[in-house]
């Protein structure tokens, strides 16, 4: 393909995802009314690559080809066969309002939002569903589990799976309309993913696997047909607990307002506390987060039916 010409732009937006949603693990995801969003401006030659950051991270986050948005905005442009910064240069601007290393898919976005970029750019600032499978395989891949990425990519309620490690496959159930996520964020604590991961074991005791193969089963009927069955469809068994030690406060949480009723989960990796609630029950849940004071963010951002998408 030609280069891209000096004076183009392309925008996306992408939402934030929960994962797991208790014994979905690394399967179960949907999307969350919070967005991130990127632009790519094309600049002459010899102008190289310029990263501006606004918001979450903006005092942390690398200003290079090794940003996570701008590596993948590469790589999908390299995949266009468009050489990198071969003959244009790029300006990448980021802003960011997904939480960081709060289990709400902040680098499942990025991932997502630097591929829809470069294939958006490539094919002159649309993105096909086709393109979306593009960005949904190849993110999934990227993350080694689909669960966040995939409810990105596409919004709403996403089942996903990798039948080979290169394949990944989605599955987009409709979510009941009255269920509600409400977001419970602590103020004071941020888990990296791979710290939440290392304390899991290798193995899981049989029993577990057959009482957590049942609940996630119940967790898609309630999902979608039943939300009154959600407490039970959310019961955990294979990362929950093996993590309190990592978010003692967040299991906390959890606990409360578990036995108050709700069915509240670990947010992805955590610590984010996700409570999948009604309409009816929403403003109870949110009541009692309140409670607790000011050292947890409250939100209530809806879910999506859209996700990347060019703006």
């Amino acid at each position: 393909m030609v280069a891209p010409e000096p004076g183009r732009s392309v925008s996306v937006a992408v939402p934030a995802s929960t994962a797991n949603l208790g014994p979905g693990f690394d399967a179960v995801g949907l999307a969350l009314g919070l967005e991130d969003g990127y632009r790519v401006d094309v600049l002459p030659a010899g102008a190289g690559l310029e990263v501006v950051l606004e918001g979450e991270g903006a005092d942390v986050l690398p200003r290079d080809e090794s940003h996570l948005v701008a590596a993948r905005l590469q790589e999908a442009l390299t995949a266009c066969g468009i050489g990198w910064l071969d003959g244009y240069g790029l300006r990448l601007t980021c802003r960011n309002r997904i939480p960081m290393a709060a289990g709400l898919g902040s680098s499942a976005a990025a991932i997502v939002g630097g591929l829809g970029l470069g294939f958006a750019l490539a094919r002159g600032g649309d993105l096909t569903e086709a393109d979306l499978g593009l960005v949904n395989t190849r993110a999934g891949i990227a993350e080694g589990h689909p669960d966040n990425s995939s409810a990105s990519v596409y919004g709403g309620l996403t089942l996903s799976w990798m039948p080979a490690p290169q394949v990944v496959r989605t599955a987009r159930p409709a979510l009941h309309p009255d269920v509600v996520p409400v977001v419970l964020v602590p103020t004071s604590e941020r888990v990296d993913t791979s710290v939440a991961r290392a304390v899991l074991g290798p193995h899981v005791p049989r029993t577990d696997a057959v009482h957590q193969a049942g609940r996630a089963a119940l967790l898609v009927h309630a999902l979608t047909s039943e939300p009154a069955l959600l407490l039970d469809a959310t019961q955990d068994w294979l990362h929950q607990e093996q993590r309190r030690e990592v978010y003692p406060v967040s299991m906390g949480a959890v606990d409360t307002l578990r036995t108050l009723g709700h069915a509240a989960v670990v947010s992805g990796a955590g610590p984010t506390v996700l409570c999948l609630t009604t309409t009816e029950m929403a403003p109870a849940v949110v009541a009692e987060a309140r409670s607790w004071g000011r050292s947890w963010r409250v939100l209530t951002p809806g879910v999506p039916e859209v996700g990347l998408h060019v703006v």
